[in-house]
């Protein structure tokens, strides 16, 4: 890795630091031995080895400049108009997270969908120019189905339905999915600090790949309580995807793959991230 280690001397920045990549990536930057600040729009208890601070891109406190490098889990598009204010100072390095549905939802029949794809395209550009201005080494990671602390939008949600219902949906879904544990984004950000994927933008998936329906399977059988399996059929999904507008983009991509070429990570950064073996605690259960 390029300077593997130097990034602990100058102090982290860590931007969206209660998120739920933050939360893991935290204590492994203090078991590094860097000195960490964090930022959170909330007030947060102490932490031993942290120094929080309250606010949020692109006007954090002014202590936010006195950091090397910064780790990011806020929009790319305030971290960029910081960077570009002049704003984070010393900083060398930047590890900024975007999303998978850059691409896979870029050629959604959901018009907020191709929004969001645009504006995460857009903001990951962004960034990039605002850090060759100033001379900052950048990296952006790209997850995709995140799970394992229990705060995503995706997993957890289902799983503490169906735990609480005793019933669980069983969509038929052909699409491969790549689920990749908070856990394995964090020691990938934790990597790139150390320079040696600059200038790049890597996909990050999980070890495994498995079709949406055995992805649900595996979801449902973590569960700490018994449920009902209902199967929902293809052409009850097609019949879904025509009457629900709202869901018609996450139902037409149940026949298609999100997956992620790990490849360039593993080269990179040595991050080889664990299959989906879930268990109840990823779900908070």
């Amino acid at each position: 890795m390029a300077d593997a280690g130097a990034w602990r001397d100058g102090g982290v920045l860590v931007c969206g630091a209660s998120s739920q990549i933050g939360c893991f990536l935290l204590p492994a930057l203090v078991r590094a031995g860097a000195r960490v600040l964090a930022l959170s729009r909330r007030p947060q208890p102490p932490r031993a080895g942290i120094g929080w601070l309250q606010g949020a891109l692109p006007r954090p406190p002014e202590r936010a400049a006195g950091v090397q490098s910064v780790c990011s889990f806020a929009p790319l598009a305030a971290l960029a108009a910081w960077i570009d204010d002049g704003g984070a100072g010393v900083v060398r390095r930047v590890v900024a997270t975007s999303s998978m549905s850059a691409e896979s939802k870029q050629a959604s029949p959901v018009a907020g969908e191709r929004a969001l794809s645009q504006r995460l395209r857009a903001g990951e550009a962004a960034l990039a120019r605002a850090c060759d201005r100033r001379g900052i080494a950048w990296t952006v990671l790209r997850p995709t189905i995140l799970y394992g602390a229990a705060r995503d939008r995706s997993l957890t949600p289902l799983a503490r339905s169906a735990a609480r219902w005793r019933v669980f949906g069983l969509p038929a879904g052909t699409g491969l999915r790549q689920p990749v544990h908070v856990a394995d984004v964090a020691l990938a950000v934790e990597r790139a600090l150390g320079g040696a994927a600059a200038g790049r933008v890597l996909p990050i998936g999980g070890g495994e790949r498995l079709p949406a329906a055995e992805m649900f399977a595996r979801v449902r059988a973590s569960l700490p309580v018994r449920t009902c399996p209902l199967p929902i059929p293809l052409p009850l999904i097609r019949l879904g995807a025509r009457v629900v507008p709202r869901m018609r983009g996450p139902l037409t991509r149940l026949r298609q793959d999100l997956i992620a070429d790990n490849t360039e990570l593993e080269r990179l950064l040595g991050v080889h991230p664990r299959g989906f073996q879930p268990g109840p605690a990823c779900w908070g259960l």
